[in-house]
């Protein structure tokens, strides 16, 4: 997947390029609206992280007049985070708006919905299980599978992330921004060893040792 960043920040171009390239991204970077408008007359990406105040211009302006009549998802990155600024980016088209400072991990989850979205792939499919991510249900050979709130999450973290590996400290991240409380390797390997077996002797979850799950 190809991602252009237009941004003038030397520290948020380094911490991202970082991030986005570990995740197996492509990634682009422009840091005027010039030079976005002169690569995007020859290239095309699957998605646009755009920042609003660019040296030679506004974010909104150059998506209102550039980008949106090519129909590439795109998020709002900004300082700016009055109301206002952020339904004006929405009732643009904008896929989404985010704050500086941001969280990465956030940012990289984002990512990852809209182009899933755009990909018009709301089923997942890997072995004889199903994911359905619009309706947040999981199927074995056609047949739905009962898994608690936490459980679902975690498999859809996985889902959404699919082909990359999920590092443990995302899940124990990901488990305190959702449940408010602090958990220790052993309980995501509980958590895992539930799951599986929910999942049956299919082996869709990956265990990359001393680094995280992944699922193909």
């Amino acid at each position: 997947m190809r991602i252009l960043l237009i941004e003038d920040s030397e520290m948020i171009i380094k911490g991202l390029g970082y991030a986005l390239s570990e995740n197996g991204y492509e990634l682009h970077i422009k840091s005027t609206i010039k030079e976005a408008e002169l690569f995007l007359n020859k290239n095309r990406v699957d998605l646009i992280i755009l920042d609003v105040l660019l040296p030679d211009g506004d974010g909104f302006s150059f998506f209102q007049n550039n980008i949106n009549k090519e129909n590439i998802p795109t998020i709002f990155l900004t300082a700016k985070d009055e109301e206002e600024d952020i339904v004006n980016g929405l009732m643009m088209g904008a896929e989404d708006y985010i704050t500086k400072p941001f969280s990465t991990k956030e940012l990289l989850a984002r990512i990852s919905k809209i182009l899933l979205r755009h990909q018009n792939t709301n089923k997942i499919k890997v072995k004889n299980i199903t994911f359905d991510i619009e309706k947040m249900v999981v199927y074995r050979d056609l047949q739905p599978i009962e898994f608690t709130s936490l459980e679902l999450k975690l498999l859809h973290l996985l889902f959404l992330n699919i082909g990359k590996v999920v590092s443990r400290n995302t899940i124990l991240d990901s488990i305190w921004q959702w449940t408010g409380n602090e958990v220790d390797d052993h309980t995501i390997t509980v958590y895992l060893k539930r799951i599986r077996e929910k999942l049956g002797n299919n082996n869709i979850i990956i265990t990359v040792k001393g680094i995280g799950y992944r699922i193909d």
